[in-house]
């Protein structure tokens, strides 16, 4: 069969050349027909309003699928793009960039961030809906920007609440979970905006005022989840997955430096394209399929409906009350959480030992 012969996309009056436009991303299923290069491309284009506001000079890192999501292919689970030039590339069928690609148009911009390694890298930052319809030309599936501005790429201006199902719960339980996170920020005059995670979670974003490191911002994030912990059945901070059990995890290391979220109106690697999808409090609680918001779906009901984010550079709020918490924590108690695994050891961190094993193990002396 003849290849396509590349064609050109009209992405907020700045021309993106898709090449092999005719490749098939997502095989149809039961959740829809098959997904195009072509298709993705002009998906980002139609959400241009969403995908802008959540990009907006904020360093992302693209989870590239260039083969496609096709059953069989796996994620390399870390960067995979030469560090020091030369050598070869990603060697997996999908992986993370987080350092540019070569060829980026000249009117994308980048900002240098510095990860908890000590080493740094100059990050795409996109600004323009033809970044993003770019980005998807190289393959592109999700972006996961940064909680920071390219301006100050230190203090972040966004808290982020994650919601994961974890053991016998499910969606519909990370909804009732995010039904008690509203209830508990309007307890301290904080509007959250809650969308999809596009699999089985649920994310709720707050901005903030850029003010506060990343560690006063997880430290946030910890206060948030043990107060939802007291307050609500069901839910858990728990950093080891064995002691989690049946419970919603707030994730509260997704607001540590290099940590990020796929993006609202981005697309999530799997079956029908689904989205992560913006929503309103009220129609938030009335969902029961995440599926409901693919590629097909989403163009049309942000047309219809508006972006339910699109507020959401409003207000900035103060993370006092929640540093507040958790605070009193320290004082009746409790410590800091252990970091995700590529960290360094970090001040005041406890012994970052699965529970199981440490039991089996004496005290450092």
């Amino acid at each position: 069969m003849a290849k396509a012969a590349a064609v050109e996309v009209d992405a907020g009056g700045r021309a993106v050349r898709v090449s092999s436009p005719d490749r098939v991303i997502f095989p149809a299923g039961p959740h829809g027909p098959e997904v195009t290069k072509l298709q993705v491309v002009e998906y980002y284009v139609a959400v241009t309003d969403g995908i802008e506001r959540a990009l907006r000079d904020r360093p992302t890192s693209l989870e590239r699928w260039p083969k496609g999501v096709l059953p069989g292919m796996e994620l390399t689970a870390r960067d995979a793009t030469p560090r020091h030039g030369g050598g070869r590339g990603p060697q997996g069928d999908a992986f993370y960039q987080k350092r540019l690609m070569r060829g980026m148009p000249d009117w994308a911009r980048s900002v240098r961030v510095h990860f908890p390694s000590g080493r740094t890298a100059d990050e795409l930052c996109p600004d323009h809906v033809a970044v993003a319809a770019w980005a998807a030309q190289m393959g592109t599936i999700t972006f996961h920007p940064w909680p920071v501005r390219r301006g100050d790429v230190d203090r972040p201006d966004e808290l982020r609440i994650d919601l994961d199902p974890h053991g016998a719960t499910n969606f519909g339980d990370a909804v009732r979970s995010a039904g008690a996170v509203r209830e508990l920020l309007s307890d301290v005059g904080i509007r959250g905006f809650p969308k999809t995670s596009g699999k089985g979670g649920i994310h709720v974003y707050v901005r903030i005022a850029p003010r506060w490191t990343f560690t006063d911002v997880r430290h946030a994030a910890i206060a948030l989840g043990r107060e939802l912990e007291r307050r609500t059945a069901g839910v858990t901070t728990a950093w080891w997955k064995e002691e989690r059990g049946d419970n919603v995890f707030v994730d509260f290391n997704q607001n540590a430096r290099d940590r990020t979220i796929a993006s609202a109106y981005s697309l999530r690697p799997k079956p029908g394209a689904p989205v992560s999808m913006p929503l309103a409090w009220d129609d938030l609680a009335g969902v029961t399929d995440p599926m409901a918001y693919t590629l097909h779906t989403v163009p049309d009901l942000l047309a219809e409906r508006g972006d339910a984010h699109g507020e959401i550079d409003d207000v900035q709020h103060d993370l006092t009350p929640l540093l507040d918490w958790y605070r009193r924590d320290l004082e009746s108690g409790l410590t800091d959480m252990p970091y995700p695994p590529e960290y360094p050891k970090m001040p005041g961190e406890p012994r970052r030992v699965q529970p199981s094993k440490a039991r089996a193990q004496p005290e450092p002396t």
